[in-house]
């Protein structure tokens, strides 16, 4: 390793999988991406294709914890509290859900081998969702007012 950034296989078979993009995020990518192309042809010949989305000005793949330190730098810049950046698949995930998206669902986006991971790991119900399902339960014990 030498302290150098190594690229390797992903953690399981279920981590390699092809998910449709939100077409908001989409149309923002495109701009990233011709952004990304305006710093390739200022380099020239110094750009190094690695493959990736998001890199450094060289093409060269971004550390991670340049990734982390930039993230923690938004967040202060936003008001946002400080969170790591993996904390973002768990929102991601309790969003989903918050949503209504089955957890099989979640889990397959996630790339979990098993919904027990992504519900007890992953999945952060908020007291409104609780509240919403007991008042839902609440709902068969009201009197019919009009029968």
């Amino acid at each position: 390793m030498n302290g150098s950034l190594e690229l390797g296989q992903v953690k399981t078979d279920g981590s390699v999988r092809r998910l449709p993009l939100p077409r908001p995020l989409v149309e923002l990518l495109r701009g990233h991406r011709a952004i990304q192309m305006g710093d390739r042809a200022v380099v020239g010949g110094s750009w190094q294709d690695s493959g990736h989305v998001f890199t450094t000005s060289l093409g060269t793949p971004i550390e991670p914890r340049n990734v982390n330190r930039h993230f923690e730098s938004w967040c202060e810049l936003t008001g946002v509290r400080r969170i790591r950046f993996h904390d973002l698949r768990h929102s991601c995930a309790s969003l989903l859900y918050a949503l209504g998206v089955p957890l099989d669902q979640i889990q397959d986006i996630l790339g979990h081998g098993s919904p027990v991971t992504t519900k007890l790991i992953y999945v952060d119900v908020g007291e409104e969702m609780y509240r919403d399902a007991l008042d839902q339960l609440g709902a068969l014990f009201e009197d019919d007012q009009d029968g």
